[in-house]
C-alpha cells in the first residue's frame, strides 16, 4: 500500500551530515574542472590559456568572499552551519589542502603545458635569464622611461611603517644592504606596481622575426629594481600578492543606500587579508614577516612557481592575433519568427518567443527596449538591472525613453557583487534623464531579470514583457548560456506588474497567477512539485525531474530530492558549480545523477522540469537552488506554456544529459569523473550541437 511505503520513506533519515558535500570544497572542485579545460588538447590553445586564467580568477573570488567567512566563524566562534556539520576549522584545513593542490596544478599547467605549447606556435614569454642583449637593452629603456617614473619604493623603518597593500596588487619585498644618505643600515623596502602599468609587455620585433615575444612586468621590475636604490646593494627581490575580504556589509537601518555603499567600496581594497601568495624562492624570514604584517597564519600562505598574478595573462589572448588558436567564430541567428526589421510588439502579441543565448542573438532584447523607447504608443517601461556593463545599449535606450517623456522605472541592485560602483554610476545617469530609480529592498537583493512595457493600443493598455535567466549584459550574453522569453501573456504580465509594485512601493505579498517569486512562493512550489513526483513514484507511476542550475546548496530541498530518489523518481541534475547533494548513495540517491558541463560557454541557465503525470511543468528562472536565492533575494520563475517551446526546452535538457565530451559526473565520494564516450557511442557535445542548431559557424 502507498501509505505503508510513505511511512517507510519518512522513517529514513535523509538529514545525516554524511549525506552532504561541503559547499566550499565543492566550489573548489568546480575550479578544478575549469582548469581541466586548460589541459584538454582538444581545446584551442589560446582558449586553454583563457581557462587557466579563469580558474585563477575564480580562486581569487573564492578567497575574497568564501574563505573570510570561514575564518570569521572561527574567530567569533559562531558555529559553522553547513549541512555536513563540519567544524569551521576542519573546513579551513580541507579548503587549504584542495586550494594548495589546485594552485600547484595551475602553475604546472602554466610552466609545463601552456608555455611550451605557445612556444611551438612562436609565441614566447621570455624569462629574465633568456633575454638577448638587444632585448635587454630595449627592456632597460622601457623600464627607465615607462616604469621607474611611476614607482615609489617604500622603505620600512621606525619612521616608515609597513605600507597599506591594495587587494590583489603586485608587490615586491626588497632586502637592501649598505648605508643610505642618512647613515641607516639594514633595510627592507616594499615596491608596489601601480595598476596603471601593463602586467604583460610585448617586445618589438625586427622585420625578419615573426615571433610574438612577451615579458612580465614582474620580471622587468625584478631585473632593474637596483635602479631604485642607488648606491646600495639589493640582496633580494621577491614578488608577493595579498587577497583581501571583498564582501560588503551595509546596515539595514541606513537612510541612503548609495551613499553608504560608496563608503564601503573604498574599504573593499583594504579589507581583512585572506591569503598571501609569494614566489617560491622567497626566504622564510621574509615570508614570516609578511604573514605577521597581514595577520595571517601558515595555512594562509601559497608559494607559487611563477608570476603571482597568473590571471593577468588573459591580456595575451587579445594580443596574440591567431584565430586558428581560438574557437571558431559564429553568428547567432534570430529566433523565429523575429527578423532584423520586425516590429517586436506585433510579433509578441501573436505568440511567446523563446531565445537561447548565446546560440541565438541577444539583439532582439536590445531592440525590444529601443523600439519601446521610440514608440509613441508606449507609455511606460519598467526594468530590473543586476549587471549590465559600463557601455550598455539598454541603458542608452532607457535614457532616451526617459528624455522623451515616457514613464521609466528601473530597479537597480546596487549590491551586485563587484558591479556596485558601475551600478551607482548608471543609477545617477538614469536619474539625470528623469527615470525613476529605486534600489529594491535593503537586505534582499533584487536578482530577478524582467522588463515590462505598457503600450496603448486601440484605447486599451496592453503589457509586453521579457523575462530572463541571465543578466541584461550584452557582453556576457555572448559567453553565458541563458534563456530569455518575450510574452504578452496577460497572466504573466499582470504578475510582473504586481512584483514591480512591490519593489517600488509598499504592498502585501501579491497573489500571482503563474509566476513564482522568491522569497515567497518559489521555494514552497518547487518542494511541492518534488513531493508530487515522489507520491507518483510511490504509486508505481512514472515520475521524473530534470533541473539545470548553477548551484545546488539548500539542504531541505536536497532532502526532498533524496526522498524522491528513494521512492523511485528518475532525477537528472545538471549543476555547473557547487553541489552539496551526494548522488549514488546506496538506498538513498541511487536514482539521482549529477553532472557538470564545462565547455566553451559558461553554463548559466536555470530550468526546472517535472513530469507531472504527463502534463509536464517547466519553469525558467533567475534563481539557483541555494538558500540565498530562495530566502534572501527577489527572484522569479516563469512557466513555459507554449507546447512547441516546452518541447524544445525539454529536448535541450535531455541533450545536456547525453553530453559525453564536456560532462563530469559527480560520484558519491564527492569526486567528479569525466564522462567517457563508449567506443561505438556517438560523441555528443551539447554546446556544439546547439551551435549547429541555432547559429552559423564561420569558416
Amino acid at each position: 500500500m502507498p501509505t505503508l511505503k510513505n511511512e517507510a520513506l519518512n522513517s529514513i533519515d535523509v538529514s545525516k551530515p554524511e549525506l552532504f558535500i561541503n559547499r566550499e570544497v565543492s566550489q573548489l572542485k568546480f575550479n578544478q574542472r575549469v582548469l581541466e579545460q586548460a589541459k584538454n588538447p582538444n581545446t584551442p590553445l589560446l582558449e586553454r590559456l583563457k581557462f587557466l586564467c579563469i580558474s585563477c580568477s575564480n580562486l581569487d573570488e573564492f578567497f575574497e568572499i568564501r574563505v573570510l567567512g570561514i575564518k570569521q566563524h572561527i574567530e567569533f566562534s559562531t558555529g559553522y552551519t553547513s549541512a555536513d556539520q563540519k567544524p569551521a576549522t576542519q573546513v579551513l584545513r580541507e579548503v587549504n589542502e584542495a586550494a594548495t593542490t589546485l594552485v600547484e596544478e595551475q602553475y604546472r599547467v602554466f610552466n609545463d603545458v601552456i608555455l611550451p605549447e605557445l612556444a611551438k606556435e612562436n609565441a614566447h614569454f621570455i624569462p629574465r635569464e633568456k633575454w638577448t642583449r638587444s632585448q635587454r637593452s630595449w627592456i632597460k629603456d622601457y623600464f627607465t622611461e615607462q616604469v621607474e617614473p611611476v614607482l615609489s619604493p617604500l622603505g620600512i623603518d621606525p619612521g616608515h611603517p609597513f605600507p597599506r597593500i591594495l587587494n590583489k596588487s603586485l608587490n615586491f619585498i626588497v632586502e637592501v644592504g649598505g648605508s643610505d644618505a642618512f647613515g641607516r643600515n639594514g633595510h627592507l623596502a616594499i615596491v608596489q606596481a601601480p595598476r596603471s602599468l601593463p602586467r604583460l609587455i610585448q617586445l618589438p620585433n625586427s622585420k625578419e622575426d615573426s615571433s610574438i615575444n612577451f615579458v612580465f612586468l614582474s620580471s622587468v621590475i625584478h631585473e632593474f629594481v637596483s635602479e631604485l636604490f642607488e648606491g646600495l646593494q639589493v640582496h633580494g627581490c621577491y614578488q608577493f600578492r595579498v587577497t583581501r575580504n571583498s564582501d560588503l556589509y551595509v546596515d539595514d537601518e541606513i537612510d541612503d543606500l548609495p551613499l553608504a555603499l560608496e563608503g564601503e567600496l573604498a574599504s573593499r581594497r583594504y579589507g581583512a587579508a585572506a591569503r598571501l601568495e609569494a614566489h617560491k624562492d622567497t626566504p622564510d624570514h621574509l615570508v614570516e614577516y609578511l604573514l605577521q604584517q597581514f595577520e595571517l597564519d601558515e595555512i594562509d600562505l601559497y608559494r607559487v612557481n611563477g608570476p603571482v598574478n597568473l590571471n593577468r595573462l588573459l591580456n595575451a589572448y587579445d594580443l596574440i592575433d591567431r584565430p586558428d588558436l581560438k574557437y571558431r567564430g559564429f553568428k547567432p541567428m534570430l529566433p523565429e519568427p523575429i527578423t532584423s526589421d520586425s516590429n517586436l510588439f506585433k510579433v509578441i502579441s501573436k505568440q511567446d518567443v523563446l531565445m537561447h543565448h548565446p546560440y541565438q542573438s541577444f539583439s532582439p532584447v536590445l531592440n525590444f527596449i529601443h523600439q519601446a523607447a521610440k514608440d509613441p504608443k508606449v507609455l511606460a517601461i519598467k526594468q530590473t538591472l543586476y549587471r549590465t556593463g559600463a557601455q550598455s545599449r539598454i541603458v542608452d535606450s532607457l535614457v532616451m525613453a526617459a528624455n522623451s517623456g515616457k514613464e521609466v522605472t528601473v530597479v537597480i541592485e546596487l549590491m551586485a557583487r563587484f558591479d556596485e560602483a558601475a551600478n551607482i554610476a548608471l543609477a545617477n545617469r538614469l536619474q539625470k534623464a528623469g527615470a525613476h530609480v529605486v534600489y529594491g529592498i535593503v537586505g534582499i537583493k533584487t536578482h530577478a531579470k524582467m522588463i515590462l512595457v505598457i503600450r496603448r493600443e486601440s484605447g486599451q493598455l496592453v503589457r509586453y514583457a521579457h523575462l530572463g535567466t541571465g543578466n541584461y549584459h550584452q557582453s556576457t550574453a555572448k559567453l553565458y548560456t541563458d534563456y530569455g522569453m518575450f510574452t504578452a501573456n496577460p497572466e504573466i504580465t499582470a504578475d510582473l506588474h504586481e512584483i514591480f509594485l512591490q519593489l517600488t512601493s509598499f504592498t502585501k505579498i501579491p497573489r500571482l497567477n503563474t509566476v513564482l517569486q522568491a522569497p515567497f512562493t518559489l521555494y514552497k512550489t518547487i518542494i511541492e512539485y518534488v513531493e508530487k513526483e515522489t507520491k507518483r513514484a510511490l504509486n508505481k507511476r512514472k515520475a521524473k525531474i530534470i533541473a539545470r542550475v548553477n548551484s545546488l546548496i539548500e539542504p531541505q530541498l536536497i532532502q526532498a530530492l533524496y526522498r524522491a530518489s528513494i521512492a523511485g523518481v528518475d532525477i537528472k541534475l545538471i549543476v555547473r558549480g557547487p553541489c552539496c547533494l551526494r548522488p549514488g548513495v546506496p538506498g538513498i540517491s541511487e536514482n539521482i545523477e549529477v553532472r557538470s558541463i564545462v565547455g566553451r560557454f559558461l553554463e548559466h541557465s536555470r530550468v526546472f522540469y517535472f513530469y507531472n503525470g504527463g502534463r509536464s511543468k517547466i519553469y525558467c528562472s533567475s534563481a539557483d537552488w541555494m538558500d540565498r536565492n530562495f530566502f534572501r533575494r527577489v527572484e522569479t520563475a516563469w512557466p513555459l506554456e507554449d507546447r512547441a517551446i516546452k518541447k524544445c526546452v525539454l529536448s535541450e535538457l535531455e541533450l545536456m544529459t547525453k553530453d559525453n565530451q564536456n560532462a563530469w559526473i559527480l560520484q558519491a565520494d564527492g569526486e567528479y569523473i569525466k564522462k567517457e564516450c563508449a567506443k561505438k557511442e556517438k560523441k555528443i557535445t551539447a554546446q556544439s550541437e546547439l551551435l549547429k542548431k541555432y547559429s552559423k559557424m564561420k569558416a
